[in-house]
């Protein structure tokens, strides 16, 4: 039987919504689409920056408890609702991503909060759960 657990953050979103920050299933782990929000602090930056790199740190813990690394990430997904503010972001993306090469598509949409300038979302494959 494949394994299969969530993970949660803490955010006060999951609870609200009903949703995992990750879930685990078998060898996959599929992170939520993940904001630039300070769960400890549900604050959030003003710099869409500044937002992406919170939604990396938030993201790599996810993989942590997950038993993976940016180094599994296999897809990733942007979503922001001003396509200008993508390339201000490419530094810090290339930093978990530039050896990776993560299969990568960017969306222009809308997001739940107006506050929020980018989202996240990744899948990543476990070597060891296979």
């Amino acid at each position: 039987m494949t394994e299969r657990r969530t993970i949660l953050s803490g955010s006060t979103f999951e609870e609200r919504i009903g949703y995992a920050r990750a879930v685990v299933d078998g060898d996959r782990v599929h992170v939520s689409g993940t904001t630039g929000f300070d769960y400890a602090t549900m604050t959030i930056s003003d710099d869409v920056v500044e937002q992406a790199a919170q939604c990396l740190r938030n993201i790599g813990d996810a993989l942590a408890e997950a038993g993976c690394t940016f180094r599994d990430v296999v897809r990733v997904r942007y979503l922001l609702p001003d396509r200008a503010d993508f390339e201000p972001c490419w530094p810090v993306l290339r930093e978990c991503f530039g050896e990776v090469r993560p299969a990568a598509t960017m969306f222009v949409c809308g997001l739940a909060d107006p506050r929020m300038k980018i989202e996240i979302e990744v899948d990543a494959r476990r070597g060891d759960a296979a």
